[in-house]
C-alpha cells in the first residue's frame, strides 16, 4: 500500500534527516524508510498505558534497539490524539544542537519554561545519561503538575544511582529489544519463512539493519559500527574502563559460549591459560559492565525442587544473534546455542522473569519463565528427530512433578505432545500470537 507522507512535516524532517547522510533525496528517503517502518507494538501499548500517570518513564535497551524512533511513534500517535506541537518537549542529549543542557541546571530551566499551565505537558529526553547528574533535572521535574516524562538510556548504571534512590517506586522501566521475529517479518520482503529466519538468526534484528540483507559487507560495517560505539561510550567510557583487548576478550569469551555455565573466575583462568594474566575481580567489573550496555543478559540458575536460586556458574546471552556472528566471524554454525538466545530475547520480550532450571541431580530446563506468577519451563533443541536426542531433551521436563506449562522447542515439523509436554517449532511459537 502506498503513504503519501508529503504533508506530514514532522515524519519528512525526520526521515529526510536521517537519509540526507547516505546521499539519497530528501523525499525518496521517507518513502524508502516509511516502506520499511515497523511499529513497536507491545512498547508503543505499554507507553500508551503509562500515559499520563505520575510515573516517569524509562526505556533502556541496546544502542540502536529502536528507542529514538519509539519516541517518534509514539510521538505520533499523540498528535493523532489531539496533542498539540506546544505540549510536547523533545530533547536529543546527543544531538550537538542540546549540548548546552548537558548541564542538569540548564537541562531543568529548557524544560520547565515551556511547561503549560492548563494543558498536558509531555517531555522526551533521548540518551539522558549523557547530562552529569540528569536524576537531579529529573527528581525536580517530577515535582510539576501535568509533566508526562519518557526518558530513554543506553546505560542500566542510571537506574541503580540516585535516581533509584530519589524516584523509588515512581518510575517504570521498560526494556527495549532489536526487532522480535514478527516485527522483523514485517520489515523484511522474505517470503519464504524459514530462509526469513535463517536471515533473522545469522544477520540479527537491529531495525536499520533490515536495510542490509542484500549487502552482507554494509550490514558487517553496520553491526561493527554499533558493537564499537557501545563499547566504547558505554562499556569503557562510563564505567571508567580503559583496556579495549581485554574487553573484547571477555566479549568473544562470552559470544562464544552462549547458554554454557560461566563464571568470572573460568574467564580468567581462561585468558590467563592463553598468555594474559587477569583476575576474577577485574573480570567481575567487566561483566558488569558489559550487562549495564545491555551487550549481554545474565541469567541465575533456580532449583526447582528446593524452590531457591543457586549462586554457582550464571549463562549470559547476546541482545542479538547478529552481533554475536559478527563478533566470532560465524554464520550458519551452532544453530542450537543461537535459537537457545533467540528463545531467551524472546521471553524477555514477552515480560518473563527468567532463569536456568535445574531439575534433577545433573540435568538442567534451558529456562523457568515466570509472568503474572505463573510458571512455565522450556526446553530448546535444533532437532529431535533422533530417539535419543529426544529422550535426552524430555527427561528434565519429564522429572518436575508440578502441573505448569512444559515446552519443548525445536526447528521440527512436527508439533507433538510428549504426555503433557507440548513439543513446538520455533518459528511457530515466534509468529503465532497464541503463545504470547
Amino acid at each position: 500500500m502506498f503513504y503519501d507522507f508529503r504533508n506530514n512535516l514532522h515524519i519528512l524532517q525526520l526521515f529526510g534527516k536521517i537519509y540526507k547522510q547516505h546521499d539519497i533525496s530528501y523525499f525518496e528517503g521517507v518513502i524508502l524508510v516509511m516502506n520499511k517502518l515497523v511499529p513497536r507494538k507491545l512498547y508503543l501499548n505499554q507507553l500508551a498505558m503509562w500515559r499520563e500517570k505520575e510515573m516517569i518513564k524509562v526505556i533502556t535497551g541496546v544502542r540502536r534497539c529502536g528507542k529514538s524512533t519509539l519516541f517518534d511513534l509514539y510521538i505520533e500517535e499523540l498528535k493523532a490524539d489531539g496533542v498539540n506541537d506546544e505540549q510536547i518537549i523533545f530533547v536529543n542529549l546527543e544531538d550537538v544542537d542540546y549540548s548546552e543542557l548537558l548541564d542538569y541546571k540548564n537541562l531543568h530551566e529548557y524544560v520547565k519554561g515551556r511547561i503549560l499551565k492548563d494543558k498536558w505537558t509531555y517531555v522526551f529526553i533521548d540518551e539522558i545519561q549523557n547530562c552529569k547528574d540528569y536524576e537531579k533535572a529529573v527528581s525536580s521535574l517530577y515535582l510539576n503538575k501535568n509533566l508526562d516524562i519518557y526518558i530513554t538510556g543506553s546505560n542500566a548504571y542510571m537506574l541503580s544511582g540516585e535516581l533509584a534512590t530519589k524516584l523509588t517506586a515512581r518510575y517504570i522501566e521498560i526494556d527495549m529489544l532489536p526487532l522480535s521475529f514478527a516485527e522483523y517479518s514485517e520489515a523484511v520482503k522474505t517470503s519464504d519463512k524459514r530462509e526469513r529466519f535463517s536471515q533473522y538468526m545469522n544477520m540479527g534484528a537491529f531495525p536499520y539493519a533490515t536495510h542490509f540483507v542484500d549487502n552482507s559487507l554494509a550490514h558487517s560495517q553496520y553491526l561493527e559500527g554499533i558493537y564499537n560505539t557501545v563499547l566504547i561510550k558505554d562499556v569503557m567510557t562510563r564505567e571508567g574502563l580503559n583496556d579495549v583487548t581485554l574487553v573484547k576478550s571477555i566479549v568473544s569469551f562470552l559470544a562464544d559460549n552462549i547458554g554454557s555455565p560461566v563464571s568470572a573466575k573460568k574467564i580468567a583462568d581462561t585468558l590467563t591459560s592463553s598468555g594474559r594474566p587477569t583476575g576474577s575481580a577485574t573480570v567481575d567489573t567487566y561483566l558488569t559492565a558489559l550487562t549495564d550496555a545491555y551487550l549481554f543478559y545474565k541469567v541465575s540458575r533456580y532449583d526447582i525442587k528446593g524452590k531457591m536460586h543457586l549462586k554457582s556458574e550464571n549463562k549470559y546471552y547476546i541482545c542479538d544473534t547478529g552481533l554475536r556472528n559478527m563478533i566470532l566471524g560465524t554464520q550458519g554454525k551452532d544453530i542450537g546455542h543461537q535459537i537457545e538466545n533467540i528463545v531467551y530475547l524472546e521471553l524477555l520480550r514477552r515480560g518473563y522473569t527468567i532463569h536456568i532450571g535445574k531439575s534433577g541431580r545433573g540435568t538442567e530446563v534451558d529456562f523457568v519463565a515466570v509472568r503474572n506468577k505463573r510458571t512455565e519451563y522450556y526446553q530448546v533443541s535444533a532437532t529431535v528427530l533422533d530417539e535419543g536426542t529426544l529422550k535426552r531433551e524430555l527427561m528434565p521436563l519429564m522429572q518436575i512433578k508440578d502441573n505448569y506449562p512444559k515446552f519443548l522447542i525445536t526447528l521440527d515439523d512436527f508439533p507433538s505432545d510428549h504426555e503433557g509436554i507440548q513439543q513446538v517449532n520455533l518459528i511457530d511459537w515466534l509468529s503465532n500470537s497464541q503463545f504470547v
